[in-house]
């Protein structure tokens, strides 16, 4: 389930990224349904400082299910619609492309993988991320373009 704010950008479709969220779960090997919000600053920072104890808004936040047995319910992702505007503008693609690559980062997230943990946790990420973003056709992923400052 996809939920845009009223005030999403223009040509961006909830119908294409439920595909895209098809596609990129099944190259992620993930099971289990998906929750995705498109929000606010203000209401990603809020989030953020609730459930990282960081004052500040971010671009993606991803919550997995890992309390649920069934395994009906993967997780929840958020991705700040500001801040994916900002990046797909200094990154030079679409809006709409910039938020297929943090869903994808943080699908990523919700399949185990955790980048905050540093040394051959990141690298492992980084690796997994570039590999489905070539496959999935998406520009430079946030792991790498972090690396390589772009």
């Amino acid at each position: 389930m996809i939920s845009l704010p009223t005030s999403a950008q223009p040509g961006l479709s909830s119908d294409t990224l439920q595909r895209f969220l098809a596609r990129a779960k099944r190259a992620a090997r993930l099971r289990g349904e998906v929750h995705i919000r498109i929000t606010s600053s203000a209401q990603i920072r809020a989030w953020n400082r609730k459930f990282r104890h960081l004052d500040k808004a971010t671009d993606v936040l991803a919550f997995p299910a890992e309390h649920l047995n069934n395994n009906s319910v993967a997780g929840n992702i958020a991705i700040c619609a500001p801040i994916a505007a900002r990046q797909a503008k200094r990154f030079g693609h679409s809006a709409e492309e910039e938020i297929k690559i943090l869903l994808l980062h943080g699908l990523l997230h919700l399949a185990g993988y955790d980048h905050e943990l540093g040394g051959a946790a990141a690298r492992r990420m980084a690796r997994q991320e570039q590999r489905l973003r070539q496959k999935l056709a998406l520009p430079a992923g946030l792991l790498r373009r972090n690396i390589n400052g772009r």
